[in-house]
């Protein structure tokens, strides 16, 4: 056979092998030949048992990308799956690497199923807005049950083949070479005459309804608005209590009002988005990082060398003092700790990344490093210092890195002998969890340090977005914006508990406010004061002595040892104070016209940070909001959603709001001005670029 897939004989064993690198994805090339080739050894009579393997680094990964919004081709993948399971002989899967998606339903649809000990196999489909269109979640209740088949569709997380063992979805695991004990065991079930065993034919385990609906109802319980998990929870229950074609047929019908659904469109856009964000336009390789330097002990800087050694990398952690260095080291132990408290993590390997942080209070630790990172205060002169320093320091190839959240990177870098080795690198809190960092590219950043930094964010399993200079960068700058709307909308008569509720609805999964308090207001204050700007509900409650979490008060109470947010009367009284001193009559505001006025505002600046070229695509923009800010990813961003709202309607609520409050900053941005007029979008602007 020509193209991806290709047959042959060994003794009695006819081989199918898939080859369509880089991880054999479903092309219709693929899906054509799968059913070709199963027909072929069907036909051959000195056939008696069929083993399909994968060349490469992994068994098929899932669908082909490529084909994503485009109109099917045949044969479809329940065709390849019908026809598999259809085989007068019995097929055998060989999974190594990653068994995804359509990968795993095919191996689903072969009658036997054999292991390498490091494979892993799953249905991601849910993060995608979707389905297993092809009977996966039905063949997968059939062979390990209801509640495995909920865990695995709705979660969408991978499992590992001794897992899978466990659940009679694997029949052994290989022991040596994969396909050597493949072959093995497909001679075993021809010595004893096996028959194929169609999964379809086996019968579901006995299931009690009122179990399986709490069951679903926990899993959901966090997706709310969410359509992807429901119409999971809809396929498993009709595979234990429909006939399977019956059951195939509504399960086509989901999947197609699925992918023809904004959810998945926007679960799609974000899925691209991020791969596009981690693309450079540079002709410049990137450095390699083999050691790093962090300098500043704190929740951050401990965070950050948390990621480094996750990957592997030696990170040497640098603080003026034993007591800091003592207590950032205390933190990261005691993070280990929790991670292996919840699983998460093993002893071994949280003993092993321990193991690759070493703590001083010398400088010169930094001697040998190839990226040197800065996590200190926030203070202008304390990083010039610092940076100066760590230049006579540090060998002349290594990378310098600011975590700045906000502050002029070319400002930072003015005394620098060579800045252009300089970069920001913009972790969010908490470093070791949360998935973003902001590369921030100064005026003198060279190319190849710019892609060194890119190439490390993605090597520790970070989502990288390259941003321009300026005061927030993408991210901040936006919030900024958003902050300034929820100070207006409390002294307009809004509680803090509405406002949170507002954004709670709409998918994010904390309000702004709460999230202030657990960040700490005086953070947000001291920003400001710089800034030269007030926000004058906000300014009040932290002069008041109001903290957030850290002080039991905040826009709520907490009590002793909890995070939970209360109603506090107190912020109440000081919110109606203030709003009487500014002379601004308080009246009962709609969840909608909150949630327009946080979120207009933050996509108009978006529109303004494209115009000043900033963030390079819109969807950056959204890759940011997701990964850094709890954008609901099933929302694509807030790029995407103004998209999907409509750019009129966004631009006429702004002049609305402008005109309402006097405040000019609030009139839409040029760029979203002209999109909306020539009926455009931001994802039209994002190809015209890329075309460009």
């Amino acid at each position: 056979m020509n193209g991806p897939i290709s047959i042959g004989v060994e003794g009695e064993i006819g081989l199918i092998r898939v080859d369509n690198p880089p991880v054999n994805a479903l092309s219709k090339a693929v899906r054509a030949g799968l059913i070709e080739a199963v027909a072929a050894h069907n036909a051959d009579s000195s056939v008696a048992a069929i083993l399909l393997l994968c060349a490469g680094r992994t068994f098929i990964a899932g669908a082909d990308i490529t084909e994503f919004g485009k109109p099917r081709q045949p044969p479809s993948l329940a065709d390849v799956c019908n026809a598999i399971e259809a085989s007068t002989k019995s097929v055998i899967a060989a999974l190594h690497g990653t068994a995804l998606g359509g990968g795993f339903e095919i191996a689903l649809a072969c009658h036997y199923r054999v292991a390498a000990a490091d494979a892993k196999m799953g249905l991601p489909e849910v993060k995608l807005g979707l389905i297993p269109g092809a009977g996966g979640t039905n063949r997968l209740a059939r062979l390990a049950g209801a509640s495995q088949a909920l865990k695995l569709a709705v979660g969408g997380a991978p499992i590992r083949a001794l897992e899978a063992l466990k659940l009679d979805i694997v029949d052994i695991l290989a022991t040596g070479d994969l396909t050597a004990d493949a072959l093995a065991f497909a001679r075993r079930l021809v010595a004893r005459q096996a028959p194929p065993r169609p999964t379809r034919a086996l019968v579901p385990a006995d299931f009690d309804p009122a179990s399986f609906e709490a069951e679903a109802a926990a899993l959901t319980r966090k997706t709310a608005g969410q359509d992807a998990p429901a119409a999971c929870v809809a396929s498993v229950r009709r595979a234990l209590t429909m006939d399977f074609d019956a059951a195939i047929a509504a399960d086509r019908e989901d999947f197609a009002l699925l992918a023809a659904g904004v959810q998945s469109r926007a679960l799609r856009h974000a899925f691209f988005a991020e791969r596009q964000a981690a693309k450079l336009n540079v002709a410049a390789d990137a450095r390699p990082i083999g050691r790093v330097a962090i300098v500043g002990a704190g929740t951050m800087g401990g965070g950050i060398a948390m990621s480094f050694a996750a990957a592997g990398i030696p990170v040497t952690l640098i603080d003026t003092s034993d007591e800091a260095i003592d207590r950032g080291l205390a933190r990261i132990k005691g993070n280990y700790e929790n991670s292996i408290g919840r699983g998460s993590t093993s002893r071994a390997e949280a003993d092993a990344r321990l193991a690759l942080i070493y703590g001083t209070t010398d400088r010169a630790g930094a001697r040998d490093a190839d990226l040197v990172i800065e996590a200190v205060f926030e203070d202008m002169a304390l990083k010039r210092e610092l940076f100066a320093d760590l230049e006579g320091i540090c060998r002349d190839d290594a990378i310098l890195a600011t975590n700045t959240s906000a502050l002029d990177l070319d400002a930072m870098a003015e005394k620098l002998q060579k800045p252009e080795r300089f970069v920001g690198l913009h972790f969010f809190s908490p470093a070791n969890v949360m998935k973003l960092v902001e590369i921030v590219d100064a005026a003198a950043t060279a190319p190849e340090t710019l892609a060194a930094a890119v190439a490390v964010a993605k090597r520790i399993g970070k989502v990288p977005v390259v941003s321009g200079n300026c005061d927030g960068f993408i991210g901040n700058r936006m919030v900024a914006k958003r902050g300034a709307q929820v100070d207006r909308l409390l002294q307009e008569g809004a509680s803090p508990a509405q406002v949170d509720a507002a954004l709670k609805g709409f998918g994010f999964p904390m309000g702004p406010l709460a999230i202030n308090d657990m960040s700490g207001l005086d953070i947000g204050y001291s920003i400001r004061k710089r800034r030269g700007t007030k926000f004058p509900i906000a300014d009040a409650v932290v002069e008041s002595g109001r903290l957030g979490q850290k002080t039991g008060r905040g826009y709520y109470r907490y009590e002793k040892g909890s995070r939970t947010p209360l109603p506090d009367p107190e912020i109440d009284d000081l919110i109606a104070t203030v709003s009487a001193q500014l002379g601004v009559e308080r009246r009962e505001i709609g969840e909608e016209e909150m949630v327009e006025r946080m979120l207009f505002p933050l996509i108009n600046e978006g529109a303004r940070i494209l115009e000043e070229g900033i963030a390079r695509r819109a969807s950056d923009i959204d890759v940011v909001w997701i990964n850094g800010y709890g954008f609901p990813r099933w929302r694509g961003g807030p790029m995407f959603h103004a998209d999907e709202t409509g750019l009129a309607h966004i631009v006429a609520r702004l002049r609305a709001f402008a005109a309402a409050s006097g405040d000019p900053s609030l009139e839409p941005a040029a760029l979203l001005v002209g999109l909306a007029e020539s009926n455009s979008t931001f994802s039209a602007w994002d190809r015209a670029r890329s075309a460009a």
